[in-house]
C-alpha cells in the first residue's frame, strides 16, 4: 500500500505538468519547422553554434530522434560546431522535461537544467571545430512521426494545421518514445519513496565522487530528458546531492554509445572529443555550482512540489492523468500483442 500510495501521488503530481509540456512541445514544433532551423544553422562560426544551442533547447526531440534530424541539418549546410551544439542541447532539455522537472525535482533544478544544457552545447560546439558543410539532399527518416513531415512547405500549410500536426506528433509519437523509460522512472521513484531508508545513497552520492559516478553512469545510457526526470527524482529522494543529480540529467540524455560512434564517423575525431568534453565539462561545472548554491537558498527552493504541499487540485490533476493513460493504451496494447505473438512463435 505504501508503494501504491507513493506511485499514485507521483502520477497525480507529474500528469498535469507532463501534459502541458507535451502540448507546448507540439506548439514549438509547429512554429519552428525543421527547414527554418536548418537555415539558421547554415555555415560555421560562433553565431550558428549559439543559435543551435538556443534553438535546440526547447525542441521536442529526444535522444532517439535528434540524431537523424541533426545529421539532416548537417547535410543541408550546418557546420560541425552547430551540428554538435544541436546534438547536445536538444536531448538534454525541452519544454516537456522542464515542466516535469518543476513537479518532480523542484524549481531550482528546473531553472538550472536548461541553462546548463545551453552552456554545455555551446562548449561542445566550439570545441568541435568549424567547417562549411556542402549542402546535400536532406536525409529522409522515420523519426518525424505523424504530421511533422509532409509534401507542403510551412508557408503552404495553415498555422492551425501545423499546430494540430505538431500537437498530434508530441501526444503520439513523442509520448510513445518516452513511455517505457518514463514508466520505469516513475516506478523507481515510487519504490524509493516507499521503501528506501533515508540517505540510502548519500554515502557516495555527494560532492565530486557522486558527480563522477553519475557522469560514468549517464554517458553510455540511452534515455530521454523527460524519461530521465523521474529516475533523477528517485536519486534525489535516496540522498544523492542535487549537483550529482544534475550531472545525470545532463549526461544521460545528451550522450550514448551509439551517438558517440555516429558523431565520430560523420564529423570526425575532433568533433567526437569536443562532444564528450562539452557534455562532461558542462555537467560537472554546473553540478558543482548547484551544490554550492543549494546551501545559500531557502529550503523550499530545494524541494519538489510534492514535498512542500504545492499539489495541484485533484479536479485538475486527475483528468490529466486519465488523458495520459488513455494515450498510453495504443502503444501498450501493440507491445502486448507483439509479446503474445513472440511467445506463441
Amino acid at each position: 500500500m505504501a508503494f501504491v500510495s507513493s506511485l499514485l501521488n507521483l502520477l497525480l503530481i507529474a500528469a498535469p505538468w507532463l501534459l502541458v509540456g507535451l502540448v507546448l512541445a507540439g506548439v514549438l514544433k509547429a512554429v519552428l519547422p525543421q527547414a527554418w532551423v536548418a537555415r539558421q544553422l547554415g555555415g560555421s562560426g560562433v553565431l550558428p553554434v549559439v543559435k543551435a544551442a538556443l534553438l535546440g533547447a526547447p525542441m521536442p526531440l529526444c535522444s532517439c530522434s535528434v540524431v537523424p534530424v541533426a545529421f539532416g541539418l548537417r547535410r543541408q549546410g550546418a557546420g560541425k560546431g552547430p551540428t554538435v551544439s544541436f546534438l547536445v542541447s536538444t536531448p538534454e532539455t525541452g519544454v516537456d522535461s522542464i515542466a516535469l522537472s518543476y513537479a518532480l525535482l523542484g524549481p531550482l533544478l528546473a531553472i538550472i537544467r536548461p541553462v546548463a544544457a545551453v552552456f554545455s552545447a555551446l562548449i561542445a560546439g566550439l570545441l568541435a571545430g568549424g567547417d562549411d558543410a556542402t549542402p546535400q539532399p536532406p536525409i529522409t527518416t522515420s523519426s518525424c512521426g505523424g504530421g511533422c513531415c509532409g509534401h507542403k512547405t510551412p508557408a503552404q500549410t495553415t498555422l492551425g494545421r501545423r499546430l494540430t500536426d505538431g500537437i498530434r506528433y508530441t501526444l503520439t509519437t513523442l509520448y510513445r518514445d518516452l513511455l517505457l523509460w518514463l514508466a520505469i522512472g516513475l516506478l523507481a521513484a515510487a519504490a524509493v519513496a516507499a521503501y528506501a531508508p533515508p540517505d540510502l545513497l548519500a554515502s557516495w552520492g555527494q560532492g565530486w565522487t557522486g558527480m563522477l559516478v553519475m557522469l560514468v553512469v549517464g554517458i553510455p545510457m540511452y534515455i530521454c530528458a523527460t524519461a530521465s526526470t523521474p529516475l533523477a527524482a528517485s536519486l534525489l529522494l535516496a540522498g544523492v546531492s542535487p549537483g550529482a543529480v544534475l550531472v545525470f540529467l545532463l549526461a544521460g540524455p545528451a550522450t550514448n554509445l551509439g551517438t558517440l560512434a555516429l558523431v565520430g564517423r560523420e564529423l570526425g575525431r575532433r568533433a567526437q572529443v569536443g562532444y564528450v568534453a562539452g557534455v562532461a565539462g558542462g555537467a560537472l561545472l554546473f553540478g558543482a555550482l548547484t551544490d554550492l548554491l543549494i546551501g545559500q537558498l531557502d529550503a523550499s527552493w530545494q524541494l519538489p512540489a510534492h514535498q512542500h504541499d504545492e499539489l495541484l487540485p485533484l479536479w485538475l490533476s486527475l483528468p490529466c492523468l486519465l488523458v495520459l493513460l488513455l494515450l498510453a493504451l495504443p502503444p501498450v496494447s501493440r507491445w502486448l500483442g507483439r509479446s503474445a505473438q513472440g511467445a506463441t512463435a
